[in-house]
């Protein structure tokens, strides 16, 4: 899958987590003529470090604005991404949904998409959703994209008045492998990305969580290079 062309002057609200699939997807919109503004939530994830990478990403990527905006969802809890008393797992990649899904985590990051995107006018929104390598988050999938984007269109101005929002998840059914692949056509730099969740003190890749073994074979799947630096290799 692919962005569709921009219109003349067409502008997108892309999700910037600073990991791997968020820059492909820029650069997939970017590649595709469109205006990028880049959403950063800092929502006082353990990983803070992914942060710097986003801006990294916004940067690179050419964004007329990147802003990172905080909600702290450790108030909440309830994911080993945001409740110090939570370990995030090692033991690899298993079934069902791990404790490091964020409870309602994507739901809440396209609404406040959404409010940007109608506040400047754009009516695309980028994320890098994955359903094949997602680790068993239940808002990573289609039926849920489709849904929200049919909400989005009944609960604003733009969407009752005929002009409706449109989400746009080309690596939903892709492997990590094929966004690696993908990414590299387009040029991209995968160092300058995140994606563990528990980095060590040195700032490197702890290589024992589920998102650096993904991160890792689909490298590996690829045959293309991987520039991370893992503390233990996956």
């Amino acid at each position: 899958m692919s962005f569709p062309k921009a219109p003349e002057g067409g502008a997108l609200v892309a999700l910037v987590s600073g990991g791997l699939d968020s820059l492909v997807v820029g650069a997939m919109a970017r590649a595709a003529g469109w205006r990028l503004f880049a959403l950063t939530i800092d929502y006082n994830q353990r990983h803070r470090i992914e942060l710097d990478a986003a801006a990294r990403v916004a940067q690179i990527l050419g964004a007329e604005r990147h802003v990172v905006l905080p909600l702290d969802l450790s108030r909440f809890g309830g994911s080993a991404l945001t409740d110090a008393d939570i370990s995030v797992p090692k033991t690899g990649v298993g079934e069902g949904i791990p404790i490091t899904y964020v409870p309602a985590r994507n739901t809440i990051f396209l609404s406040l998409c959404l409010g940007w995107a109608e506040a400047v006018g754009a009516r695309d929104i980028g994320i890098g959703v994955n359903a094949l390598d997602y680790s068993g988050y239940p808002d990573c999938r289609g039926e849920f994209i489709g849904a929200f984007e049919a909400m989005a269109n009944l609960a604003t101005k733009a969407g009752v008045e005929g002009d409706p929002f449109h989400i746009h998840t080309p690596l939903v059914e892709m492997s990590k492998a094929d966004i690696v692949r993908a990414g590299t056509a387009l040029g991209v730099d995968f160092g300058i990305s995140w994606s563990c969740y528990d980095p060590t003190p040195d700032g490197k890749h702890c290589g024992e969580c589920d998102s650096c073994r993904l991160r890792q074979k689909g490298f590996e799947e690829a045959g293309i290079s991987d520039p991370t630096i893992y503390a233990i290799r996956p």
